[in-house]
């Protein structure tokens, strides 16, 4: 901290009180001290070096601006938010859904820009819950929201990925367009015969002009939820996964404890984004959170998966320990 030589002082004290305490602007003090604008800037920047003026946040309850700072730097993230979740004691699918989904939503809507070219994965609960609770502008908040992959499980489970690309095109104002094709098929053969259609060629042309992509992290061990409304990989393909070291997916790219991606013949069959186009995305956010994801969100962070998280506070605790 510089010394203040003390004939100084005075001098300072008056000009940072004026600004700080009684509310005058700049031009205001230096007219009535009789100074120019540039020396009342140059002693109010000396007066924060010489610890005169100190500057403290306080933080509401509720907030976990700390925790955020810590996890970011642990994983060499771009930025995180932190949702007040249940406890471990009481920790329960909806709660966590809802404050992950609030938080997420004031996140996007703070930080999304009108020339914004969303990539939007298959649905997912984390993803639907950021999405619905967000609130319709009056003007446009991003240019065009992309699916970056094709569906997966029952056919019927589509309605909820349409769903989702549209309650985002909605509440953004955004064009949307959708990949129109199944997310696993049987052969590389077929996924090649699909991939040369014109119209899931041109939606595919549009991931490498995308500046951003929201995505859900998957666990090689599905939620109940995900069972029940049939958008999941069959058991014998998560299972041959799990073997090989896959522990979680971003996009159907499977990856391991370490964020490696798993080598399978499920890659040859998979119409969705690929692992180097997905990661030249500039912002890649992930939405993810509770114990059962905990091994697949952490390779997610390591591998490089995403650059932005949004997950609870019990979830982000336990990423530090890991």
């Amino acid at each position: 901290m510089p010394r203040v030589a003390p004939e100084r002082l005075p001098l300072l004290v008056k000009v940072a009180r004026l600004y700080h305490e009684h509310g005058l602007r700049q031009p205001e003090i230096a007219a009535r001290l009789n100074m120019s604008q540039s020396r009342v800037s140059r002693l109010l920047k000396e007066g924060v070096e010489a610890g005169i003026v100190r500057t403290i946040v306080v933080e509401p309850p509720g907030m976990f601006s700390e925790l955020e700072d810590r996890l970011r730097d642990a994983y060499d993230l771009r930025d995180v938010v932190v949702a007040g979740g249940p406890d471990e004691s009481a920790e329960s699918d909806a709660a966590l859904l809802s404050a992950i989904g609030s938080a997420g939503a004031r996140y996007l809507e703070s930080t999304m820009l009108p020339s914004d070219r969303v990539g939007l994965s298959s649905w997912s609960a984390s993803l639907l819950a950021v999405v619905d609770a967000m609130t319709p502008r009056t003007t446009r908040t991003a240019e065009r929201i992309v699916q970056v992959i094709g569906g997966v499980g029952d056919p019927r489970a589509q309605v909820q990925a349409t769903r989702l690309a549209d309650r985002l095109a909605q509440v953004t104002g955004a064009e949307v367009h959708y990949f129109n094709a199944p997310g696993v098929v049987s052969s590389q053969e077929v996924r090649d015969s699909l991939l040369s259609d014109p119209q899931i060629a041109a939606v595919r042309g549009e991931w490498r002009d995308l500046t951003m992509a929201l995505v859900g992290i998957g666990s090689v061990q599905p939620s109940a939820l995900l069972v029940s409304s049939g958008n999941t990989l069959p058991d014998r393909d998560l299972q041959a996964l799990a073997e090989q070291g896959a522990v979680g997916d971003v996009c159907l790219n499977f990856f391991d404890a370490e964020g490696v991606h798993v080598e399978s013949d499920l890659v040859g069959r998979t119409l969705g984004i690929d692992e180097a186009t997905l990661k030249t995305i500039p912002r890649r956010i992930a939405v993810a959170g509770g114990r059962r994801k905990l091994e697949a969100i952490r390779g997610a962070l390591v591998g490089g998966w995403c650059d932005v998280l949004i997950t609870d506070s019990v979830t982000a605790r336990n990423l530090l320990e890991a």
